[in-house]
Order: C-alpha cells, then sequence, then structure tokens
C-alpha cells in the first residue's frame, strides 16, 4: 500500500475536504473550506495546498471549473489517520436496543433483526451472514421419529447453534433402535469438529454397521457430508436497507439505482467480497474503498466488515455504501453490532 508523508496542513485540509464532500456531496472549493472550517489559510494557500494534494494522488478535480473531491487513495489516508475515533451516539444505541428488548428467542429472528438495526443506524445496506458451522464442535444429537420410516436429526454445536434435517429410512424402525443409534452416535462423536466427523464417521461406527443397526447407521454414514457441514448455512444471510441507500444523492442517476438494486437481490457477491477481505487482511475488521474491493460494480462504494463469534462458530457484520459515506459512525456501528449479535447470541 502506498504511504503518504503529509505535513499538518496538508492533512487538516484533507480532512476537511472530506469532511465537507460528505456532508454535501458536491465538489468542494477552498473557498468554501476557508469559510466553513478555522484553518487560519487563505483561500489561495487552500487551494494551492489542495492543488498539491491533487497532484499526490489524494484528491481528484471531476471538472475544471469544479473543486476537489477524495480520491480512493485520499479516502484512504482518511480512514487510516485523519477521520475522528469511532463513537455510536447514545440515540443510535438505543435504536439497537429497542429492537432487542423486544425478546427475540432464536438465532434467525436476531441476525434479521440485527441485519434491519444496522442498515437503520447507517442508511446504507447492510449484511450479516449466518453463523457457519463447519469449524464447530458438535455438542449433541438427537433423534426424532417423525413416523415408521422418517426421522428428524437434532444436531447442536458447543456455541449453542442448532440445525436439523429430516432423513428417510428404507424399513420400518422402532423407536428403541432409535434410542440405541442416538447414544452411540454421541458416544463416538461428540466433542470432535464437523470436518473431523465427515472424515472419519465410518471408521468410528464401523462395528454398529454389521448389527441389526446395519440400515439405520447406513442411512447416516451416507449422510455424514449432509447432517455435519454448513451448507445449510453457507452464503445463507440477511440483507436490508435498499430503500435506504437509495435516499443517497449518489442515486439520483438511474443506471447506479439499478445497479445497487441488482446488488441487493445478487448477496452471493457481497458475501463472497466480505469473507475474502477479512481472510485476506488476515483481521476480524476490515474497510475496502473503491477499486480496492477488485470489482468493476462496486469501484463506487466501500464496504465495511466486522466478523462476529458464537463460540467456535462465526459470521460477518457489514455495511455497503457510496464511498462518500460516514466512515467515523459507520465504523462505530458494525463494530457495535457485531459485539451486542455475539452477546446477545450466547444468550439463546
Amino acid at each position: 500500500m502506498e504511504t503518504f508523508n503529509l505535513n499538518e496542513r496538508e492533512k487538516a485540509i484533507l480532512r476537511n475536504v472530506i469532511h465537507q464532500f460528505i456532508l454535501t456531496a458536491n465538489p468542494v472549493g477552498s473557498r468554501n473550506i476557508s469559510k466553513k472550517y478555522n484553518l487560519g489559510l487563505s483561500p489561495a494557500t487552500i487551494r494551492n495546498i489542495m492543488a498539491d494534494l491533487e497532484e499526490t494522488g489524494l484528491l481528484g478535480h471531476p471538472h475544471p471549473s469544479a473543486g476537489r473531491v477524495p480520491t480512493d487513495s485520499g479516502y484512504r489516508v482518511y480512514v487510516d489517520s485523519l477521520m475522528d475515533p469511532p463513537v455510536l451516539s447514545k440515540y443510535d444505541k438505543q435504536i439497537a436496543q429497542d429492537v432487542l428488548d423486544t425478546g427475540l428467542s432464536d438465532a434467525d429472528n436476531l441476525i434479521k433483526a440485527t441485519s434491519t438495526i444496522l442498515s437503520d443506524i447507517t442508511n446504507q445496506l447492510a449484511l450479516v451472514t449466518y453463523p457457519k458451522m463447519s469449524k464447530s464442535i458438535l455438542e449433541k444429537i438427537q433423534i426424532v421419529q417423525l413416523s415408521s420410516s422418517r426421522i428428524l436429526v437434532v444436531v447442536t454445536v458447543k456455541s449453542g447453534l442448532v440445525k436439523t434435517i429430516t432423513l428417510e429410512l428404507d424399513a420400518v424402525v422402532q423407536k428403541e433402535k432409535l434410542d440405541l443409534i442416538q447414544r452411540i452416535l454421541n458416544e463416538r462423536l461428540s466433542g470432535l469438529r464437523f470436518s473431523e466427523i465427515r472424515k472419519t464417521i465410518a471408521e468410528r461406527i464401523k462395528n454398529y454397521n454389521k448389527t441389526e443397526l446395519k440400515p439405520i447407521i447406513r442411512v447416516f454414514l451416507d449422510s455424514a457430508e449432509k447432517i455435519f457441514t454448513d451448507d445449510i448455512d453457507k452464503n445463507k444471510s440477511v440483507i436490508t436497507g435498499a430503500n435506504k441507500i437509495l435516499t443517497q444523492p449518489e442515486f439520483e442517476d438511474h443506471q447506479r439505482t439499478q445497479s445497487i438494486i441488482e446488488l441487493a437481490e445478487n448477496k452471493d457477491i457481497i458475501i463472497h467480497i466480505m469473507d475474502d477481505n477479512l481472510v485476506k487482511e488476515k483481521s476480524d475488521f476490515t474497510i475496502t474503498i473503491g477499486k480496492e474491493i477488485n470489482n468493476e460494480k462496486l469501484d463506487s462504494y466501500s464496504i465495511i466488515t466486522k466478523q462476529y463469534k458464537i463460540g467456535n462458530a462465526y459470521g460477518t457484520v457489514g455495511i455497503i455504501g457510496p464511498k462518500r459515506m460516514e466512515y467515523s459512525k459507520i465504523v462505530a456501528a458494525v463494530i457495535f453490532v457485531a459485539e451486542i449479535l455475539s452477546k446477545e447470541l450466547k444468550k439463546i
């Protein structure tokens, strides 16, 4: 990543140009900065510094007679070293608390509510992925008989998350045999990671595959990839706030409006980018701006992501919006929401 050695005056001008552009969505001129911000510098001096920042690549000049706008590099310097400390207001925190106080009692509703909270606070597109269970540790298996040849398998992981799957049996099975298999599976598999179970389940229960339990054991062996995988949660997510982001000045253009609607409908793209950013940066929190996203459709956007955890399972909370966003507030909101989601999931 390119580094820029700015003096204090250059930092102050860059910070205030970005503040003003975030506020108005209009190119910023030197006279505007001189009038609005008490920098003790003349418009001419400010204009010269802005020209230097443009030459450095931190500001752009969209039209000959217009003021300057931040470039991707300018935003990067800003979020890395110039923006105000991320602090969420008491009002915004209360918005979140009011929703949580409605008594959400399951993970599904809590995740949906969390995405809504985040889009309400930020007025951007908010996305929350469900916790991925592939790295989770099995706590217990329960088998519920639905009919003489149909069972419901309830899998609970150490984090407290639960997933279910329905299996069809080839023969009528007595409840006593299902209870025995439930006990065997718990004895042999509890405490293991899903990935380990998938690889070793055949070896761990092979002795029972030669008894009268073989037909039922065979069903579990054949279904291990379905039962002990995160395919039910992979790429499962909630996205909210399309109506809010469209109120931003950037979306007065019909083409941009269409692009954000398509983006909201194609969650897989955002999920992949969010997860990829976290892996690439080797961090549980990232800010990716414009061309850093490496997707032409997202050159005009920024993505802010934070990982949340519940036991050994993890998911992602994120915001996508125009590069001209209130970074300090939105960073604070993403971090706050990720933390309360982890906290609330543990209560379930």
